[in-house]
Order: structure tokens, then C-alpha cells, then sequence
């Protein structure tokens, strides 16, 4: 039997263990590359005493461990619901985004505090051609990972995996803006404006803090609207509205009302529907629910659909 032929509920557990492998493969290179990544930053801060070498430090150390446990969860995330757990585990991944972003965001914001104080103090001297070849050639490493990982990612996405293009995405071009800021630094000492070079590095550090400021608290936002079901913006309902429809009119099915609610990686979606003669074929429910599924799982990997008749309108 060809996947053609295959239930939409047959093909989606397939496809869900597909996902699983893709998703444990990038999460594996990515703790990997991190690993490295944090081992050559923490020598690196240590031996310039750069803040905007620490920044750097501090996210991948997050980064590294919140996604150590992660990789231990994520094969939770596949397992079916029970009624002890009518959503899955998929709200802890929204609680482990929270949690991580909420982390990058207290460090943000004290690292920018510390540079601030630096700043104050009259700054500090940096060796600026060791950071700039260390920063542009950590740049060029974090775009060869995005492209390995996004290549990897291409018919696969999740929350997480996400996340972990955001962080190497946002470290490639970090640390690029920093090595070129430090290029500008050992220009500036031979030039009369050399007196603001140690105000240079705690000024980039803050530069970058202020930057990254915005997503993490747009991520948190979004973890915690999946985390309190609070319903997707509406014109994605409309978009689902729209789809469904078109399918349930072919059987002379109306929606009465649709309930929407996106947690984590998944989307639940149910919708009460009004049969014209009160009558229902639960062949032809069946056939509409498969048609629907098909549809909405080109653009949601983890769709879940429930066609529910409204008692109230049968007389």
C-alpha cells in the first residue's frame, strides 16, 4: 500500500516519527556546536576581560543548559495524549522557552547594567585585534552552522528547533558586528579620537544588550499564549475557518463555531458543526474529518481535529 492510500491519521504517525529523528538530529549538532562554541568564548573572555566577549559567553552557556535537558524531553513531545494529559507535554515546551528566554533576559539586562557601571568607572582596554579575529572567525562558524541546521530543518519545525536557528542566527551576526566594531577600534588609535577607545568595548556590549532586548520577551509572549491556550490571532481562525469550510459545505455541513487553541507545537481544533436535516453519516464525517486533516497539515505538523455536532439546533 503506497502513503496515498494511507489514512491521514496513519500518514501523520509516520511523519511524526520522522519529525523525532529530524528534531533529536539538529538538537544533537546543535549542543554540539554550542559545546564548542562556549568552550572557545569562555577562553576568549578570560584572556581579553571583553564584555562583549562575556555576552557572548552567557548566551551560549543558557543556551547549552536549557537545551541538555530539552533533548531528554523532546521524545515526550511525541507521545500520544491520554486524559491525564489531554494536550500532551506540549505546554513544557512553552514552559522550557519561557524559562530559557526569561534567563537571557535577566543576563541582558545585567551584563547592560554591568557595562553601564564600566562605562562610569572610565572603561577599560581591550586587546581589540585578538577580539576582532576572534569574533569574525566565531561569526563565520555560527553562519556555517545555521545553513547546516536550516538545511536540516527544511521539511521540519518546531518551537524549539526555532529557537535554535534564532540564537545561531542572532550569533553569527553578533559577533560579526562586534569583530567589525573592533576593527574600528584599532583604527581610532591612530587617530585623535583614540581617547574614546576604552569606552569602546563596555559601548558595544551595550549596543548589543539593547538589540536583544526584543525577542526574547516577543518569545516569552508567544510561550505564554500557547502555555494559557489563549486562542491563535484572527486571521489564522479565519484561515482555518476558511479551509474547513470549504470541505464541510460539500456535505451540506455548516460551522456553527470553531475552537482554536495552538500549545507548543501543536494546534487543536474543534469545530461544532450544524447538519441541514439533522441527519449524519458518520461515513461521510469520517471522510470530511480525513479531507480536513490532509489540508491543514500542510502548514501545521501537529494538527489535531475534532468535528463535534451542536446538539442545540436539533429539534
Amino acid at each position: 500500500m503506497d502513503d496515498n492510500s494511507e489514512s491521514p491519521i496513519l500518514q501523520t504517525d509516520k511523519k511524526q516519527s520522522q519529525n523525532l529523528k529530524s528534531e533529536k538530529r539538529i538538537l544533537r549538532i546543535s549542543f554540539i556546536g554550542s559545546a564548542l562554541f562556549l568552550l572557545s568564548e569562555c577562553a576568549a573572555a578570560f584572556l581579553t576581560h571583553s564584555q562583549a566577549v562575556l555576552m557572548d559567553c552567557i548566551y551560549d552557556l543558557v543556551d547549552l543548559a536549557m537545551l541538555g535537558p530539552f533533548m531528554i524531553l523532546v521524545p515526550k513531545l511525541y507521545k500520544p495524549v491520554t486524559e491525564r494529559w489531554p494536550y500532551g507535554l506540549s505546554q513544557i515546551e512553552s514552559l522550557f522557552i519561557i524559562i530559557k528566554c526569561g534567563l537571557l533576559l535577566f543576563l541582558d539586562i545585567q551584563l547592560m547594567t554591568d557595562s553601564v557601571q564600566l562605562i562610569m568607572d572610565g572603561g577599560h582596554v581591550v586587546n581589540a585585534g585578538a577580539v576582532a579575529a576572534f569574533e569574525l572567525a566565531v561569526s563565520a562558524s555560527c553562519i556555517i552552522m545555521f545553513f547546516i541546521l536550516k538545511h536540516l530543518n527544511k521539511k521540519f519545525s518546531s518551537p524549539t528547533v526555532n529557537a535554535e536557528l534564532y540564537i545561531w542566527k542572532l550569533d553569527s551576526y553578533s559577533t560579526a558586528g562586534v569583530g567589525m566594531a573592533f576593527v574600528v577600534q584599532l583604527i581610532m588609535q591612530r587617530t585623535s579620537l583614540a581617547w574614546l577607545v576604552p569606552y569602546v568595548d563596555p559601548a558595544i556590549a551595550i549596543f548589543m544588550a539593547v538589540i536583544l532586548l526584543k525577542d526574547p520577551v516577543m518569545m516569552i509572549w508567544d510561550a505564554v499564549k500557547s502555555l494559557i491556550l489563549l486562542a491563535p490571532k484572527e486571521e489564522v481562525i479565519e484561515h482555518i475557518r476558511e479551509i474547513t469550510g470549504s470541505e464541510l459545505t460539500k456535505h451540506d455541513i455548516d460551522i456553527d463555531f470553531l475552537d482554536v487553541v495552538k500549545t507548543g507545537r501543536k494546534v487543536w481544533i474543534d469545530i461544532y458543526i450544524v447538519q441541514k436535516d439533522n441527519m449524519l453519516d458518520l461515513r461521510m464525517l469520517k471522510s470530511a474529518q480525513d479531507e480536513i486533516i490532509k489540508k491543514l497539515r500542510a502548514e501545521y505538523d501537529n494538527v489535531f481535529i475534532e468535528l463535534i455536532p451542536e446538539l442545540k439546533y436539533i429539534k
